[in-house]
């Protein structure tokens, strides 16, 4: 399971649920019911540090939500 933060939003546009992952560039998924949302965006996760590793670039470790005092 990763640990990045995803950003889920609904996309009248698409008639679909988006989800972004902001620490990964251009990492985005969408699927037309949370559960195939989860999946796609689970399998571009993937997909994206399968992709980063294979060119030797950099993977961010997950930072997860910020807090705030």
């Amino acid at each position: 399971m990763f640990k990045y933060e995803i950003i889920i939003y609904w996309s009248d546009e698409d008639e679909a649920f988006i989800a972004e992952v902001p620490e990964l560039p251009g990492c985005m998924a969408d699927g037309k019911t949370h559960d195939k949302l989860l999946e796609n965006v689970t399998q571009v996760i993937k997909e994206w540090l399968e992709t980063a590793e294979e060119l030797g670039r950099e993977i961010p470790k997950p930072k997860g939500r910020l807090i705030y005092a």
